[in-house]
């Protein structure tokens, strides 16, 4: 397939207001109603085009509006066949939206109902983790717009409950992550499903030249939108690296979140048992923090990001499942405890602060060993990283170190085990050196139970001498009568009468 660039050059010609643009009334008033009329450089690119049933490929900094980009001209579209019936079969699905996240869905469905209030559209989403029966009975009520996760509408597809033979628009939110390898053996079954005359849009804030020769045979002659330089952070997010040991590190979120009065940040762990353990660690030191990560149930998991919109939280431990696409307004900072192995996923986590044209500061803590996925990031985002120093009180060191002595104790160990998740792994597949190490040192804790002190369960058995006496004093039975009652038939036993044939005399 053939594919065109637009210019990205958007400085020549003033940016329309949403008004200017074309949207359907209705659609007009739900924008006006969140406060917003003039549009993102991305948004004020993509939504014409869209709206025009254009494929468009479109790359831009987290937090400038992506999803306002595809959810627009969408309604917009499919405004022209909605109707107010209550037959299930007058709302078909004609838009599908894929993501990668369970959390991202359920954000985007968000999204598409505040846009769509005042119209009789309907929508639905579908993702893992939670109960199927209320998204059946959701799907056979009818929904224009479907936003979902690939395994769960999979499962959908499978029961019969979804009909996606009348799709005409189909959405990749955070493409990279979608048509990876983990995702791509459920994109295409999908894809097979739809009718080829589609149109299709593909958003992200990183494309790597092998995702986008793979994202344009999913598309008919799109056209590619780059309102910033390709995998490129935000003017408004201040960053910094501060290096030291991994034992410090924990002090070292403490002693910022203190000393700065932080609220509503989010620490980002490469593992899950990390993940949990770090919060639990915070809590002690007077943290109010919570965590979430893939082995946690949907419910406990929205529950905690609940929690942190409210701001009943002060940090929210995650690994990069909250990475892609989370929006929470207000984030002032962001602080990678692990640096990520993928240099990609450090555009995505630090861009959950600085949104909106808000200012934010990430914050990288590195060990010596990290330190050549720092030059990954600086070299991906074609821009070097502050290196800083950081003045953590001993104290709070003192009681890190107290705290890990403490640590093998049995009662510790198991409430730590009850606690966490299990799996050593992090969210994207990998597991580091250090972990193993720490699960086998926790393993060696289990050593072979010490023999008993008391010699009377080891020795052989050996019989008293009054159990000896009695034993002589017992009156012999004759082996004749013995082998009688050894060989007395069952049936004796049951009333039976015994033949003449079979008794026997002394």
């Amino acid at each position: 397939m053939t594919s065109t660039t637009q210019p990205t050059d958007i400085a020549a010609a003033p940016i329309p207001t949403f008004a200017e643009i074309g949207l359907h009334p209705a659609l007009l008033q739900a924008v006006l109603d969140t406060g917003y009329t003039i549009p993102t450089p991305i948004q004020a690119q993509a939504v014409p085009l869209a709206m025009a049933g254009q494929d468009v490929m479109g790359a831009a900094q987290t937090g400038t509006g992506k999803t306002a980009a595809f959810t627009l001209p969408i309604l917009h579209r499919l405004m022209a066949s909605a109707n107010s019936s209550a037959s299930p079969a007058r709302h078909p699905v004609r838009a599908l939206i894929l993501t990668p996240t369970r959390e991202l869905a359920d954000q985007v469905a968000e999204s598409v109902k505040r846009y769509s209030k005042l119209t009789p559209l309907r929508s639905t989403v579908v993702f893992g983790g939670v109960d199927i029966n209320p998204q059946k009975e959701a799907l056979r009520n009818g929904c224009e717009v479907l936003i979902a996760t690939p395994g769960r509408l999979l499962d959908h597809v499978e029961q019969r409950n979804v009909n996606l033979s009348q799709v005409g628009i189909l959405v990749l939110d955070e493409a990279d992550r979608m048509l990876d390898m983990g995702f791509l053996p459920d994109l295409e079954r999908i894809i097979r499903l739809l009718p080829t005359p589609r149109q299709t849009l593909l958003f992200s804030a990183t494309f790597s030249n092998d995702i986008r020769k793979l994202g344009r045979t999913y598309l008919n002659s799109p056209i590619e939108i780059e309102v910033a330089g390709r995998n490129a952070t935000a003017d408004t997010v201040t960053q910094v690296a501060y290096a030291m040991s991994g034992d410090a590190k924990r002090a070292a979120v403490v002693h910022l979140v203190k000393s700065r009065g932080l609220k509503q940040v989010i620490v980002f762990s490469n593992t899950k048992i990390g993940t949990g353990r770090l919060a639990r660690q915070l809590e002690l030191d007077g943290v109010r923090a919570e965590s979430i990560h893939g082995d946690k149930t949907q419910a406990d998991r929205m529950k905690a990001l609940e929690a942190f919109k409210a701001g009943e939280l002060e940090v929210l431990v995650a690994t990069d499942v909250a990475a892609r696409g989370l929006d929470v307004a207000g984030v002032p900072c962001v602080i990678n405890y692990d640096l990520p192995h993928s240099a990609e996923d450090y555009v995505h986590r630090i861009g959950r602060t600085g949104r909106a044209g808000a200012l934010g500061e990430a914050i990288s803590l590195f060990a010596p060993a990290e330190e050549k996925y720092l030059l990954d990031i600086e070299k991906l985002i074609k821009s070097s990283i502050v290196r800083g120093t950081l003045d953590i009180p001993s104290e709070l060191l003192t009681r890190g170190a107290s705290r890990e002595e403490s640590r093998p104790s049995r009662s510790s160990f198991g409430s730590e085990r009850n606690g966490s998740s299990g799996s050593e792994r992090s969210s994207s597949g990998r597991g580091s050196h250090g972990e193993r190490a720490e699960r086998s040192s926790r393993l060696s804790r289990y050593s072979a139970p010490a023999k008993p002190v008391d010699d009377f369960f080891t020795k052989p058995y050996q019989p008293s001498a009054a159990s000896l006496a009695a034993a002589a004093q017992a009156p012999v039975t004759s082996v004749k009568k013995h082998s009688l009652l050894t060989k007395r038939p069952v049936g004796l036993l049951l009333g039976a009468v015994q033949k003449k044939s079979d008794s026997v005399t002394e």
